[in-house]
């Protein structure tokens, strides 16, 4: 599609969300869900206790003749999802945990993954705080696509209505990804996978009681969700698999950080960690920089040399480009068999 397709299209869906808000009372959120829900369900309007009423019915049924999703491409869908998500952030004043993972922070994470595995078969990938999903389909997406080879993905999220986007996103874009409401934190009931992708929720896990069995467990008082949440994700992944993580750029500079990188250097290899351009960050206390991990195997080592560096900015394409190419070298010389 073009870009004027694509916003045509969006402009539709927001029209719609728009007319159900209204007729329902509800958040914009709400609305495009069950809006979504609806086109998916070959435009039938979900009526509740008389409302929507019949003329609003029809006015939603008429609009809906016009969207067809069969024949957009998985990123057309992903597109329109987030730009979505961004007119419900703003309207509904969703809280900064629960906004999506911008597209540029995506496709390097997803660079930093095609990289660094190599892939020549299907593969498996979980992301344990999916949120709507755009992180995981963008990742998805691009392997798919770079290396042909298949994908089946794995979400988890505790929070209903992003898990609720999360189910549209995955069933537009037609992928393979099963999708878990529950804490992650938990025990989840999925196979071991090749590779984990996840921008991390930040802060502290309230229950300390699920945290007994975890060495990243705080000593006194909370933990940290980041710390459970990456110590969790390296136990699902295959012995040698990768784990590529949007995190805080103080992770390292926390009281409990001694503890984190001791719980690193016994079950995985600290292979990365690459600063994001300030740009991208309102604050310095938002900063956020990539972790890449790699879960010990018997045929996993320690690079030689740690990747390390600063994304050079976005709006320089010259060197974002050497900066890639430097990725490769590093790869070359320190995972190449």
């Amino acid at each position: 599609m073009s870009q004027s397709e694509v916003e045509q299209l969006y402009t539709l869906l927001d029209e719609t969300t728009t007319i159900l808000r209204s007729a329902l009372a509800s958040s914009y959120l709400d609305a495009f869900i069950e809006n979504v829900d609806n086109i998916i369900d070959d435009g039938q309007v979900q009526v509740e206790d008389g409302q929507p009423t019949e003329a609003v019915v029809k006015q939603l049924q008429e609009k809906y003749a016009a969207i067809n999703f069969s024949k957009v491409s998985p990123e057309d869908v992903r597109t329109v999802i987030q730009l979505s998500m961004i007119k419900a952030i703003k309207e509904d004043s969703i809280q900064s945990n629960h906004q999506m993972t911008p597209d540029t922070i995506g496709f390097l994470m997803s660079f930093l993954l095609e990289r660094v595995t190599k892939l020549s078969d299907e593969f498996t990938i979980l992301d344990p705080s999916v949120g709507t999903a755009n992180l995981l389909t963008t990742v998805i997406n691009h392997l798919q696509a770079e290396t042909k080879q298949k994908a089946t993905g794995y979400g988890i999220d505790n929070d209903d209505s992003m898990l609720a986007v999360a189910s549209i996103n995955v069933a537009l874009q037609k992928l393979p990804i099963t999708l878990y409401h529950q804490d992650a934190v938990d025990s989840l009931d999925i196979p071991l996978v090749d590779m984990v992708v996840s921008d991390l929720p930040v802060g502290y896990y309230p229950l300390d009681d699920n945290t007994k069995n975890y060495e990243t467990r705080a000593d006194k008082g909370h933990s940290y969700v980041h710390h459970l949440l990456i110590e969790q994700s390296i136990n699902y992944l295959k012995p040698g698999g990768f784990g590529v993580f949007l995190i805080p750029s103080s992770l390292f500079q926390t009281e409990e950080s001694k503890q984190f990188v001791e719980w690193i250097n016994r079950h995985a290899h600290m292979q990365g960690l690459i600063n994001l351009p300030d740009e991208l960050f309102t604050t310095k206390q938002g900063q956020k920089s990539i972790l890449l991990l790699q879960r010990r195997g018997p045929e996993s080592k320690q690079a030689k040399q740690i990747l390390l560096g600063t994304f050079p900015s976005f709006k320089n394409k010259p060197e974002l480009a050497k900066f890639m190419r430097e990725i490769d070298k590093w790869v070359a010389s320190n995972l190449a068999e």
